[in-house]
């Protein structure tokens, strides 16, 4: 990883050293140019955290015990609150919301990026809705859904969203590295869940997740398939 961090510190930093040396000589173009570089830099960087976080979560050791999603949810809610910036949202949120067994900090990864991305997905409609729900099914355990208002979907493309860099959505259009999904599948398979989705364009979106009563068994054996060269 500091491999891969070096060149992109030199080459913001003399992006940034170029702009003072040349100062009032750059026109409007030559700035575009110079934003272009800087900003590619900084989104590559975005990538390397997100692998590095991805490869980590195959070996990192897990705290399990009793999780209240409903403070869990609630505390995600409340932050995204605060960047709604004049955006009107409607949080449907149930006041049940069961204890589950997990890590609590994994978990909360898992509430953020879905939230997160419903959040996002609805910037363009004038009124966001962005609705939590769960149910017990004797057989896999507990379900738990996230549906929104938002852009949506074509679903025969719905195995490509749970893949490293994978995007439905152009980078112009929406914010994002193509990890989160990723990150929040991964989390679920070693805590014994799954995840799936269903959409249709400009229908908004609904994601599902699983995790069973008894939480974690042989999926702990799961192993990352990133290099961990990475990790150096």
């Amino acid at each position: 990883s500091h491999d891969l961090r070096s060149p992109l510190r030199h080459i913001s930093s003399f992006v940034s050293l170029l702009e003072e040396h040349l100062e009032d000589r750059l026109d409007e173009t030559g700035h575009k140019y110079l934003g272009t570089i800087a900003n590619s830099a900084r989104h590559m960087s975005q990538l390397i955290d997100g692998l590095l976080a991805f490869s980590r979560l195959g070996r990192a050791a897990m705290t399990v015990a009793p999780v209240d999603f409903g403070q869990l949810v609630a505390a995600v809610v409340n932050q995204l609150d605060h960047d709604t910036q004049g955006r009107v949202v409607d949080w449907v949120v149930p006041d049940d919301l069961p204890v589950v067994p997990g890590d609590a900090l994994l978990l909360r990864e898992v509430w953020a990026n879905l939230l997160g991305n419903a959040f996002k997905y609805t910037r363009p409609r004038e009124r966001s809705r962005i609705e939590v729900g769960w149910s017990v099914d004797p057989a896999v355990g507990y379900t738990f859904f996230v549906r929104d208002n938002g852009v949506g979907f074509d679903t025969k493309y719905a195995s490509k969203l749970f893949g490293v860099f994978q995007r439905l959505h152009r980078a112009s259009e929406f914010e994002g590295t193509g990890i989160g999904l990723a990150l929040t599948r991964r989390i679920l398979e070693r805590h014994g869940g799954s995840i799936w989705a269903e959409s249709h364009p400009g229908e908004g979106s609904v994601f599902y997740f699983s995790l069973p009563f008894e939480g974690l068994e042989s999926h702990e054996l799961l192993r990352d398939s990133i290099p961990s060269m990475l990790e150096s």
